[in-house]
C-alpha cells in the first residue's frame, strides 16, 4: 500500500496542509524547524496511531489547539502502477478505483485529554494496531541509533512490527497476553493467591508470541547478514532472549518466580521482557560500536525487515527518510541507496535542500516553511 493523499491539521507547527504523493519519489524540503519532520510524524501517526519521536501523542497537538487530525488515502501500490525501482518509479495518474485495486480512507484524531482515536473508511478501529494493515509505514530518521544504544522496548517493537505482518494471528494473542498480564498483576498485588488460573493464560499466550517472535528473526537472520556486509557495517550476530531462561517453559518460569513476582506485584518472566540481543565480536553492539555504526546497524536492521515483508508477506511499507544525507557520509549513503533501490517502497524524504542527488530525481517535491506546504517546481 502506498499513501496517495494526505491532509494534516494542527500538528506542532502545520496549520494546514494537503499533500497529493506520488507512489515513488516524494521530497519535502526546507529550512530547520520549518515542519518537515512534522509531516513525517503525521504519516508515520496514520499508519501506527503514534509518533516516532514521542510516546505521548498529545505532544503533538499545535499549540492553543485541543486537538489534531490526520487524514490519508491509501493504495495498492499495483494499482497506481508503481514499477518499484528508484530508477524507474512510474507516473501513472490513473485511480486505484478505475484499475480495481484497493483504496482506504484511514483518520486519527489526537485530543489532548482523551489520546488518539481512528477510523478506517468510516468505521471506528478497535486497536490502533489496526491501522497498520492498510498503511504500513516505517521510518528511518536521526535517533535510529537508539534501536541499538537503548534496552529491550524499541527493539521489542521493532521486532513485533514485522512479526504482526507476518503471523495474522500475533495480534490477538498479544492483546489477550496484556489482559492476562494484567490480571495477574491485581492479583499479586492483592496478595490473594490465586493467580493460577492467570498462569496458565500468560504461559500459554507467551510461548506462542515468543515461538512467533523467533521464528521470524531466524527468517531475517540471513537477510540481516547480507544487509549489514551491503552497508559495509561489521559483522554481527542476532540473539533473541524470550524473557525467560532456555531450561524451563514460561509456566515453570512463572512458578519458579512466583516469591519475587509476590514481593513486588509485577509478573517478571514472560515475551514482555524480551529483547533481540545484537553482538559485534562476542560483545553487545552498543558497547562497542560508536554512534555512526550504531546508527548503520539499526538501518540495516529496518532494511532487513523490510526485505523480509518483502518477501514473505508481500508486504511494502512506505518508507520515511528524514534527511539521510546529513546521516550518512557519501559512501555509506551509495550504499543505502542501492540496498532500497529493490524493495520498490513509496518514499518521502526530507531535505534542506530542493534536490536529493544521490536518489535521483524526485518524482514529487514540496516545499515546506514557517509550518506552510505547497508543491515546488524547480526553476528552469
Amino acid at each position: 500500500m502506498i499513501l496517495s493523499e494526505l491532509t494534516v491539521r494542527d500538528v506542532r507547527c502545520i496549520e494546514l496542509a494537503e499533500l497529493s504523493l506520488h507512489p515513488g519519489r516524494n521530497l519535502i524540503w526546507g529550512g530547520n524547524g520549518s515542519g518537515k519532520t512534522s509531516l513525517l510524524e503525521a504519516m508515520f501517526l496514520l499508519g501506527r496511531g503514534r509518533s516516532f519521536r514521542t510516546r505521548n501523542s498529545e505532544r503533538l497537538v499545535r499549540h492553543g489547539q485541543e486537538r489534531l487530525v490526520v487524514f490519508g488515502r491509501t493504495e495498492s501500490s499495483e494499482s497506481v502502477g508503481y514499477a518499484g525501482s528508484l530508477g524507474d518509479a512510474a507516473r501513472s495518474g490513473s485511480s486505484a478505483a478505475a484499475m480495481g485495486g484497493l483504496v482506504h480512507a484511514v483518520g486519527v484524531e489526537v485530543h489532548r485529554r482523551d489520546g488518539p482515536r481512528a477510523r478506517i473508511d468510516s468505521a471506528a478501529v478497535g486497536s490502533l494496531a489496526d491501522l497498520s494493515r492498510v498503511f504500513p509505514v516505517q521510518v528511518i530518521d536521526p535517533e535510529i541509533h537508539k534501536l541499538i544504544e537503548e534496552g529491550g522496548r524499541r527493539r521489542r517493537r521493532w521486532l513485533d512490527w514485522a512479526v504482526f505482518h507476518v503471523e495474522p494471528r500475533f495480534a490477538d494473542w498479544w492483546v489477550r497476553f496484556a489482559r492476562a498480564v494484567r490480571q495477574r498483576n491485581a492479583a499479586l498485588r492483592e496478595r490473594r493467591g490465586a493467580t493460577r488460573p492467570w498462569d496458565v493464560e500468560v504461559a500459554a499466550l507467551g510461548e506462542k508470541i515468543s515461538e512467533a517472535r523467533r521464528a521470524v528473526l531466524e527468517q531475517m537472520a540471513p537477510l540481516w547478514r547480507e544487509t549489514t556486509a551491503g552497508l559495509d557495517c561489521p559483522a554481527a550476530e542476532l540473539q533473541y532472549f524470550r524473557g525467560w531462561g532456555t531450561q524451563h517453559a514460561l509456566l515453570e518460569a512463572l512458578d519458579a518466580s512466583r516469591e519475587r513476582d509476590e514481593a513486588r506485584g509485577l509478573t517478571h518472566a514472560g515475551p514482555h521482557r524480551a529483547d533481540i540481543l545484537i553482538r559485534v565480536g562476542g560483545k553487545l553492539a552498543r558497547e562497542v560500536l560508536s554512534r555512526g555504526q550504531q546508527k548503520l546497524m539499526a538501518v540495516a536492521l529496518t532494511l532487513a525487515q523490510l526485505r523480509l515483508l518483502k518477501g514473505v508477506s508481500g508486504t511494502t511499507p512506505t518508507l520515511l527518510l528524514d534527511d539521510p544525507a546529513a546521516e550518512l557520509d557519501a559512501a555509506h549513503l551509495r550504499h543505502f541507496v542501492g540496498q532500497i533501490a529493490p524493495l520498490g517502497c513509496q518514499l518521502v524524504i526530507t531535505s534542506l535542500h530542493p534536490e536529493t542527488a544521490a536518489f535521483g530525481t524526485p518524482d514529487r517535491v514540496f516545499h515546506v516553511e514557517q509550518g506552510r506546504v505547497g508543491r515546488y517546481n524547480a526553476p528552469s
